[in-house]
């Protein structure tokens, strides 16, 4: 199957940022993490078993929520990135002398297996994705039948302030563009995913000053854009782009404070009972199989 892959991110670079980003994560992560938890309030069923899919840069914080609403539930960790994945089994593993060892459910630090979860939990990482459809196509294996995917994602809107200083400046691009809400549903269903819900909110945050603003940005990621600016920018330019921020910043406070704009995108959808489609020659999957042959008859008459 054929991919339509993001045509604003370099793959290169964005595999550098997936490797070197900061083993913690930003409070803009923390804080839609637990507004995307807040949603789980909707789902009846709570998991068996489920998978928090990159947490250090997702949220520690938001990891213990979960782990507090579902304490019966296994859940396996899965982070790809060495350090990162220290990081996690230092401040999510219990040791054998702590309570939490003994109480509740287990915890392990793995790539969950195929049909392994009810649950499977990302937080702000698939907008970095150069290959979002292979990552969500993961997801769908990771899945048992009839499990959720709850994901989280910036939108196009984000940080538009400062994309038309940029476009103002004739500087070229900012970032690279975000997907919209919708191409995520049509990802997911693409994948094998089913009843996608998807929603959209804007959080807004101030900033005193444009070295705070910037601040935040290179905690949150990085230019990933295919033609943005091939070398290393010198305190020349950061100076001037501090000055331009102050003087030509759209979205300004009556106080002097820089309003920036972040789009939240909010994904849920369902791994549904497999399908065969008859040809003269089809073959099944044992797990499928076995899906299909839990689900029940229709005795009816036709």
């Amino acid at each position: 199957m054929s991919h339509a892959l993001p045509p604003t991110i370099d793959p290169v670079a964005a595999h550098h940022w997936h490797q070197a980003a900061e083993a913690e994560a930003p409070w803009l992560h923390e804080e839609v993490a637990n507004r995307m938890q807040l949603r789980l309030d909707w789902i009846v069923k709570p998991p068996q078993n489920w998978c928090h899919w990159e947490p250090v840069r997702g949220g520690l914080q938001a990891h213990k929520l979960l782990r507090e609403r579902y304490p019966q539930a296994e859940c396996t960790i899965y982070e790809p990135v060495e350090q990162r994945r220290a990081v996690a089994e230092e401040k999510l593993g219990s040791r054998w002398w702590q309570l939490s060892r003994w109480k509740g459910a287990g915890l392990q630090v793995a790539e969950p297996a195929d049909g392994s979860v009810d649950m499977l939990w990302a937080n702000m990482l698939l907008h970095t994705a150069a290959d979002p459809q292979t990552l969500i196509e993961r997801w769908h294996k990771a899945l048992k039948t009839d499990g959720y995917v709850m994901f989280s994602a910036l939108g196009p809107d984000t940080v538009m302030q400062l994309h038309r200083l940029y476009a103002d400046l004739g500087w070229g691009p900012a970032g690279h563009a975000f997907t919209d809400m919708h191409d995520w549903g049509d990802m997911l269903v693409h994948s094998g995913f089913a009843e996608p819900v998807m929603d959209m909110e804007r959080i807004t945050l101030t900033f005193a000053t444009p070295e705070r603003l910037l601040q935040e940005l290179r905690e949150l990621g990085r230019n990933l854009h295919p033609a943005r600016f091939a070398g290393l920018r010198g305190r020349a330019w950061k100076a001037q782009l501090l000055q331009k921020m102050a003087e030509k910043w759209a979205d300004k406070q009556p106080d002097g404070q820089l309003s920036l704009t972040f789009e939240i995108v909010y994904g849920h959808a369902y791994k549904p009972q497999p399908k065969v489609r008859l040809e003269s020659s089809s073959s099944v999957s044992l797990q499928d199989m076995k899906a299909m042959l839990k689900q029940p008859r229709n005795t009816g008459l036709r």
